[in-house]
């Protein structure tokens, strides 16, 4: 499936994104501000720096700007009515369906939630997902709890790497550098040293 992209962004494109109308998801978005993260700031600012980032990579396709905007609501807003985002407009039902893949589900942990985006994931499914992992290790760089830190690394290059590679070159390498970049923070705070001398029995005499 063809996603509608952008690199240059020309005047057909611009326009295409000018008719795109967010405001009724942002609004909808706005019931997470309260929400806050482990990084600081809070889920509405994470939904609007997720667009941003799908817009700097020259995404334009009406359904997974949407998306972006709303991302987090099922899961994050209790008692969320799924109705909002479908009264939304005309494309309301399809951004849900988008969502809802993208929603961890009540049966799923952390890694069951990650693997069937990677295994059975629409294209649009793992674009959003890339571009919601990188605003999140972004994000990453303000968390200064390494058990946190490192968990999240190896999350995102068992899962995310091998989506993003599938659907964006440039999103994987980015991800990559992000991954690297957190990892040296925690290599030269001592934390793997640390944890090698906190696993190795003392030597007995």
């Amino acid at each position: 499936m063809r996603i509608d992209r952008s690199k240059d962004m020309d005047p057909e494109h611009m326009q295409q994104l000018k008719d795109i109308v967010l405001a009724p998801y942002m609004q909808l978005a706005t019931g997470l501000i309260g929400k806050a993260r482990h990084a600081g700031g809070n889920m509405f600012r994470h939904q609007m720096d997720t667009l941003s980032i799908l817009i700097d990579y020259g995404y334009i396709d009406s359904i997974l700007l949407k998306a972006s905007v709303v991302h987090d609501t099922v899961e994050d807003i209790p008692n969320f009515d799924r109705n909002l985002i479908i009264n939304c407009d005309e494309e309301g039902q399809t951004v849900l369906n988008l969502v809802l893949e993208v929603t961890r589900r009540e049966d799923e942990d952390k890694r069951q939630f990650l693997r069937r985006i990677l295994d059975t994931g629409s294209q649009k499914a793992k674009i959003l997902k890339c571009a919601d992992r990188i605003s999140n290790m972004i994000s990453l760089g303000y968390v200064t709890d390494p058990k946190f830190i490192e968990r999240y690394c190896d999350e995102t290059e068992f899962f995310l790497l091998p989506m993003a590679l599938e659907i964006d070159y440039n999103m994987y390498q980015e991800l990559i550098s992000l991954i690297m970049t957190r990892r040296r923070y925690l290599e030269d705070g001592g934390y793997f040293d640390n944890r090698k001398k906190e696993s190795t029995p003392p030597i007995s005499n």
